[in-house]
């Protein structure tokens, strides 16, 4: 039984470029996204979450600021609508999920 030689890559490798693999593209896009078009574009496909996002810190932040005054009856009022609003942000997040999975299907 012969035993193998060394395997010599055709191409040297070189660690600061990424492998090349015979039908795959290291990116989906061609252009690469900034934080901001990228932002716009999850808003634009379920406007909802960034609503419930805003309802959310809106409701903490009220919530801190009576707390703060001394009103507790109203702190814990708007603790109780910050859970109610992080329900409807998760539930929101889950149907754009399950809209978008049902779109991409053929």
């Amino acid at each position: 039984m012969a035993t193998p030689g060394p395997v010599i890559p055709e191409v040297p490798f070189e660690p600061s470029k990424p492998p090349v693999i015979e039908g795959l593209s290291p990116t989906v896009y061609r252009d690469p996204e900034t934080f901001k078009e990228k932002f716009l574009r999850k808003t634009r496909e379920n406007p909802v979450v960034p609503i419930g996002c805003l309802a959310t810190v809106a409701a903490l932040t009220y919530g801190l600021y009576s707390f703060y005054r001394g009103d507790s009856r109203r702190s814990q009022l708007m603790m109780r609508t910050r859970i109610a609003a992080q329900g409807f942000t998760v539930t929101a997040l889950l149907l754009g999920l399950a809209v978008t999975a049902m779109k991409s299907r053929p």
